[in-house]
């Protein structure tokens, strides 16, 4: 018997898709999932005449692989990855390798990463992003974990990744333990804020500018054909489009936006780490305050704010919306940038920051010509402590600036919510200038709590405290 290149347990969706992506770069799978009947089904359906097999049992799976085996896990994060783990376990030899493909914790992944190398076993976890259609088109794949691994699955998970620039894949090895999960994190917490920023201009075009969804799929039409071209942008323009009996599909749809826990988990890290990820933990928070619907409406009956009127020139405050939006991205990646940076030193990992967005460049969600210009920045200063400091960034700073502070105070005084734009110029405020007012801040913790503080005329790293009642 032929034995398969590499197994995959779990076909669901995803897992099917990457199943025939793989064997379509010319590799034999084995599959297995704990419903015998979805395997049955996909046999006789998708995989039928192809180099796909099924297994009975996960020791009849391990018995039909090649050595060192590759075992890719495509089950919920969890639980549920842990129990299969110790289920695959006595079948296995010394040096045979686990995927898992999954949204998991980056804890998990090292801990899981190291339980198995102590049995003589290796392990990858591994981001996969670009949901169906990337899984079987190529999606972006962002492994970590046991080096030792890699030098078995480069080949296959390259040759299914997406391609950007002349062929290159949109894959390649992060970093140990845990390093793989923790930047497929980042990326959803990105992707949190790109979609936040996004609805927050489409809210002012409706409710404030009072645009046609016609018009709205227009403007978002322009926009992808220039520096806002991304998958999110180009999915936006085609829901504005979408139309049920003569109406636009989305008002239909209610406003409560659900979430998978990635995005708290980005700002849970940050937290810990203390990194500034303000507009991302904004759009978090957004999803939570949609989850209150009825509360909202019962709101809305009691509570009363300004009634939008918009007086001026729309076509030139469309143009704003955009650079406003444009310098909002810029800040959304700059947080998620120091916040791997921060993770990098505390981790001991030896990230590569601008081969982390020519892996989003392609296959991922949020996708976008916007990433080359941050893999540039990071090639030319591989140590750039924030993307606002590199000369284009800076550059479209100052040129969208004025538009920026336009459009968010103008949505203020309108009573437009935009939690996620006013977040990242408040950010972007703060990076700017050499004081805050946390000295301030610094005397009332030493009043209350004698946590005493630093002084401007003395060396760093000297604290003072004062008794504050004796003067």
């Amino acid at each position: 018997m032929e034995l398969a290149n590499i197994a995959l347990i779990g076909v669901g969706v995803m897992g099917g898709n990457l199943v025939l992506n793989i064997e379509s770069k010319n590799y034999s799978v084995v599959v297995f999932d704990k419903d015998s009947s979805k395997v049955e089904k996909y046999l006789n359906e998708k995989a039928t005449g192809k180099k796909i097999s099924g297994a009975k049992s996960l020791k009849d799976l391990v018995e039909k692989l090649e050595l060192p085996r590759k075992i890719f896990m495509m089950v919920p994060a969890g639980k549920a990855v842990d129990e299969l783990i110790d289920e695959l376990i006595p079948y296995l030899d010394k040096g045979d390798i686990l995927i898992d493909g999954g949204n998991s914790h980056f804890p998990d992944t090292t801990r899981r990463t190291r339980y198995l190398e102590e049995k003589g076993f290796l392990y990858i976890g591994t981001g996969v992003s670009g949901g169906e259609e990337g899984a079987l088109k190529g999606p972006s794949i962002m492994p970590g974990g046991s080096f030792k691994a890699w030098e078995f699955v480069k080949p296959i998970f390259q040759s299914i990744s997406a391609k950007v620039d002349g062929n290159i894949p949109c894959c390649e090895w992060v970093g140990e333990n845990g390093a793989g999960h923790f930047v497929k994190m980042v990326h959803n917490g990105i992707e949190y804020g790109d979609m936040q920023l996004i609805c927050e201009a489409y809210q002012i075009m409706k409710d404030l500018l009072g645009l046609s969804y016609e018009e709205m799929y227009e403007t978002f039409k322009e926009w992808n054909e220039g520096e806002l071209q991304s998958y999110l942008i180009e999915i936006t323009r085609d829901i504005l489009n979408t139309n049920e009996n003569g109406e636009p599909l989305v008002e239909k749809i209610l406003d409560t936006a659900g979430q998978k826990g990635t995005g708290k988990w980005t700002v849970l890290a940050a937290l810990d780490s203390g990194a500034p990820l303000t507009l991302i933990s904004e759009s978090v928070f957004a999803r939570a305050l949609s989850a209150l619907k009825d509360e909202r409406v019962e709101a809305s009956k009691i509570l009363s704010g300004p009634k939008p009127k918009f007086e001026g020139d729309k076509k030139q405050f469309i143009n704003d919306i955009g650079k406003a939006l444009y310098a909002s991205k810029i800040i959304s990646y700059a947080q998620g940038y120091i916040l791997m940076r921060y993770a990098a030193n505390e981790y001991y990992w030896n990230l590569n920051y601008g081969g982390i967005a020519l892996m989003w460049r392609g296959g991922c969600i949020i996708r976008s010509v916007f990433l080359g210009k941050i893999k540039e920045a990071f090639d030319k200063n591989p140590n750039l402590t924030n993307l606002l400091l590199d000369p284009f960034f800076k550059e479209k700073m100052e040129s969208s600036q004025q538009a920026w502070r336009r459009v968010v105070t103008t949505a203020i005084n309108n009573g437009i919510w935009v939690p996620a734009l006013s977040s990242a110029l408040t950010y972007f405020d703060g990076y700017r200038n050499a004081r805050l007012p946390a000295n301030l801040l610094q005397a009332q913790r030493d009043y209350f709590g004698a946590h005493t503080y630093e002084r401007t005329d003395k060396p760093r790293g000297e604290f003072y405290h004062t008794n504050w009642l004796d003067n």
